[in-house]
């Protein structure tokens, strides 16, 4: 069970449509696909990080550096791998300016986040057991939710109500609606019809993408009040994500955030200092699995839950895996992720709301080798 062969691949797809959050725009599809071969023969092979700014650096830090430094160790030895990628010195023109350095350190977890949630998938295979069950085999099937609801170019509302409609026609539980683009007004407005077409047992929640000032979050929180919402995520700026998350969970609706944390210590932050219910931390950039574990039992002493952003393919194994695991989000349209249509050979069984397990070992996910070399980024 040792570590023979290590690589990071990047892939990058543009994307027909251009998708409007409330801080951002989407127009591609990026994601790092990440083989550990064994000396038994195993491999692991998963994918995950969707971004396209630091994917090369990313990738090129795994291949010269972690590779290296892993090659002959134990798989089973997921944390002392971790350690020692998180420990080795790297030089990646750090300033020594706590903000300009932070991309830096992203890179960092982002490259440990994609070696790691391999070294797991290989780990499982070898011991021929699903990752939920190495992380504690809570359950079976985990509620999966939609991420939708995006500002699009002449779209109008009864477009999202269509889109809501196919939600519950494809048994989708709910939908991560997003709002911050438009008016606070508009959102509220946008909300309420949400409500009304999914009705009152769909799982609604809302995504600002860190856009509103606390008085615009607590405006639409007021707004909504009445309309049972699963939680707001991300409701306010970069910059006031504890003292202002804080003020908006006094208006009642659960807070989510922490998709922006790239490890258990700012996540820290938002569970001590009350400025979350929920923690959305993202695997493939915070550090892979061993991290995220982490993260979930320091939650738990906090009575904090936790989600994932995007990347079903591991969040499923993860929320499976502990008591206080919410929903699986995707992206039900092939338009605005069609990595998760064309990478894997086959998806997750999605009946009744909830995305199903397998016995398969590790994530269960074989990964298609024709999708990885039509997409491998040109400049790899």
């Amino acid at each position: 069970m040792k570590i023979k062969h290590l690589e990071a691949i990047p892939l990058a797809r543009q994307l027909e449509d251009v998708f409007q959050g409330g801080t951002y725009k989407i127009t591609s599809r990026n994601t790092i696909v990440t083989r550990v071969e064994l000396d038994n023969g195993v491999v692991g092979e998963t994918f995950g990080g969707d971004e396209d700014q630091y994917q090369i650096e990313v990738c090129q830090l795994v291949n010269a550096v972690y590779r290296p430094l892993l090659l002959a160790g134990d798989v089973r030895a997921v944390e002392a791998h971790w350690e020692r990628m998180w420990n080795e010195r790297v030089d990646l023109n750090n300033r020594g300016i706590h903000t300009l350095d932070l991309a830096k350190h992203c890179v960092r977890t982002q490259a440990i986040a994609a070696v790691d949630i391999a070294l797991w998938d290989a780990l499982g295979k070898s011991l021929n057991q699903p990752v939920c069950s190495l992380l504690g085999g809570y359950r079976d099937c985990v509620p999966v939710i939609a991420i939708g609801g995006y500002v699009m170019k002449g779209g109008t509302l009864a477009d999202l109500e269509s889109e809501i409609q196919r939600c519950k026609d494809q048994h989708i539980a709910g939908m991560k609606l997003k709002v911050g683009k438009l008016s606070v007004e508009e959102d509220i407005e946008r909300t309420r019809r949400a409500r009304k077409v999914g009705g009152p047992k769909f799982h609604l929640c809302v995504d600002a993408n860190q856009s509103w000032t606390v008085a615009q979050a607590v405006q639409f929180a007021r707004g909504v009040r009445d309309l049972g919402l699963a939680w707001l995520e991300e409701p306010v700026r970069w910059h006031d994500q504890i003292e202002g998350n804080a003020r908006v969970r006094a208006e009642g609706i659960p807070v989510n955030a922490g998709q922006g944390e790239i490890s258990r210590h700012g996540c820290r932050e938002l569970a001590a200092r009350g400025a979350v219910d929920i923690l959305n931390v993202d695997a493939t950039i915070a550090g892979g699995v061993t991290e995220w574990r982490r993260i979930a039992g320091m939650a738990s002493c906090f009575g904090v839950a936790m989600a994932h952003h995007e990347e079903p393919q591991v969040a499923l194994h993860l929320l499976a895996g502990v008591a206080h695991g919410l929903c699986v989000e995707i992206f039900p349209s092939p338009q605005r992720d069609p990595m998760w249509f064309d990478l894997p050979v086959r998806q997750p069984l999605i009946r009744d709301g909830f995305m199903h397990l397998t016995e398969e070992p590790g994530f269960g996910m074989p990964l298609r080798r024709d999708t990885i070399e039509r997409w491998r980024a040109k400049n790899a």
